[in-house]
C-alpha cells in the first residue's frame, strides 16, 4: 500500500481488506454516517474526516499527513493483515467462510478507551439510530466545537471531566433514559481514576473484563465490546441478541447460555474470536438471520 498526500488530505492506494460500510456498520462505531455520494463522514481523537474509496483506493478528506501517520493508520488497523486472518476464519467452517466472504471489508478500529466506554453503556438495550443520537448529543452539548462540513457541524466527545458533576436530568437526551446514571457514574469513576481505563490494556482479558464490571451499567457483553474495540483484546467475543441468534443457528442448540457460547466461541476462535465475532455479528444482522 501506497500513502500519498494530496489537496487537504491523503489517498491510501493498493488498498486491501477495507470497505467502508462493512467497517461503519459492523456495530463497533456510533459517529460515522453515510453520506449521499457513499463516503462516510466522523469524528475520533477530536479530528473530523471524511472518507470515500474508489477501486482499490480510499480517500481521507480534511486532514494531514501527519495526522494520518499519527493517528488514521492506527486507528484503522492498516499495520494488520486481516488477509490471513480470513484466510484462517475461513479454513474452519462453511459457516465462518460465507461470513468472512459476506463482511470481507471489515477492520476493527483502535477507539478511544473512555469514549467506547460511554458508546456501549448507552447501547445496553437499544437501537442503532437511538446510541447515535445519543452521543451526538452529548458531544454537542458537553463536547467541542471542532469544526463545518458539508454544512454540518461536528463536536468532539465530552471528555469524562466535562460530564462528572453533573445530574442525571443534565444528559436526558433522546436515547439516554436509564443509562444517564451509568454513564455518570463512569464519568465519576474514570475522572477519580477508581478504574484507569487507559491501563487496563496491559492486563489480560479476563482481568480487564473483572475491571469493566467494575462500573454500573457494564456486563459481559459491554465489557467485551470495549475490551475488543478499544483495548486490543482480540479473543474477546461480545455475545448479542444477533450474536447469540448465529451461534445458535449455526453451531449450538436454541436456548445455549452465554457462559457456554462463550466457551464454545473462545475454543474454536481462539486468538481471533473478536474478529469472528464481528463477521458473524455482520453477516447475521444483514441477512437478519431468524431462529430455526
Amino acid at each position: 500500500m501506497k500513502v500519498r498526500e494530496i489537496e487537504n488530505g491523503v489517498v491510501l492506494e493498493g488498498v486491501k481488506d477495507f470497505e467502508l460500510p462493512h467497517i461503519f456498520e459492523c456495530g463497533q462505531c456510533f459517529r460515522w454516517n453515510k453520506e449521499e455520494d457513499g463516503s462516510y463522514t466522523g469524528v475520533a481523537f477530536k479530528r473530523l474526516i471524511n472518507l470515500k474509496k474508489e477501486e482499490d483506493k480510499v480517500f481521507i478528506n480534511n486532514t494531514t499527513y501527519e495526522d494520518y501517520k499519527n493517528i488514521w493508520h492506527h486507528y484503522f488497523d492498516m499495520d494488520r493483515d486481516y488477509g490471513n486472518i480470513k484466510k484462517t476464519l475461513s479454513g474452519l467452517d462453511e459457516t465462518m467462510e460465507t461470513a468472512v466472504n459476506f463482511g470481507h471489508g471489515i477492520r476493527i478500529l483502535k477507539q478511544d478507551e473512555w469514549e467506547t466506554l460511554v458508546s456501549f453503556i448507552t447501547s445496553a438495550n437499544n437501537r442503532i439510530s437511538m446510541i447515535k443520537k445519543a452521543i451526538e448529543a452529548l458531544s454537542k452539548n458537553y463536547g467541542e466545537y471542532i469544526g463545518e462540513y458539508r454544512g454540518r457541524k461536528y463536536y468532539s466527545f465530552p471528555t469524562p471531566e466535562s460530564l462528572n458533576g453533573l445530574e442525571v436530568e443534565d444528559i436526558q437526551f433522546k436515547g439516554i433514559g436509564f443509562r444517564g446514571k451509568y454513564i455518570l457514574n463512569a464519568a465519576k469513576f474514570v475522572t477519580e481514576k477508581t478504574v484507569d481505563i487507559y491501563k487496563l490494556r496491559d492486563l489480560n482479558t479476563s482481568e480487564v473484563r473483572e475491571q469493566l464490571m467494575l462500573f454500573p451499567g457494564v456486563g459481559p457483553k459491554v465489557s467485551d465490546c470495549i475490551m475488543l474495540f478499544s483495548m486490543d483484546k482480540d479473543d474477546a467475543f461480545p455475545i448479542d441478541v444477533w450474536v447469540k441468534r448465529v451461534m445458535e443457528y449455526f453451531y449450538l442448540p436454541e436456548g445455549t447460555g452465554l457462559k457456554k457460547i462463550q466457551k464454545f466461541a473462545q475454543e474454536k476462535f481462539g486468538n481471533l474470536a473478536g474478529f469472528a465475532q464481528q463477521y458473524l455479528f455482520y453477516y447475521a444482522r444483514e441477512l437478519k438471520i431468524k431462529k430455526k
